[in-house]
């Protein structure tokens, strides 16, 4: 497989899952994504309960991926590995 192609939003959402906490910048860098999506992306992360918003002061703001995040991004990561979308570790 081309290692051109684009990204899933499954495997996007798994980048985001991946990076623990971190404010707007750090997923925006981290995931390689736009402004744009990086809104769509947390609002549906919000909605499903997959991140929480954590107020760390005014205006600090950093996300962090709950219980039932860390459970969709290891059946994410399962489901590319048998498809062979993600390097083994």
């Amino acid at each position: 497989m081309s290692t051109e192609r684009r990204r899933s939003s499954i495997e996007v959402i798994a980048d985001m899952l991946r990076l623990g906490e971190a404010g707007k910048t750090e997923i925006m860098y981290s995931a390689n994504m736009s402004y744009f999506q990086l809104q769509k992306y947390l609002k549906f992360l919000l909605q499903l309960e997959l991140i929480d918003k954590v107020t760390m002061g005014n205006p600090s703001v950093t996300y962090r991926v709950t219980k039932k995040g860390l459970r969709l991004l290891r059946n994410i990561d399962s489901i590319l590995e048998v498809l062979e979308l993600r390097e083994q570790y």
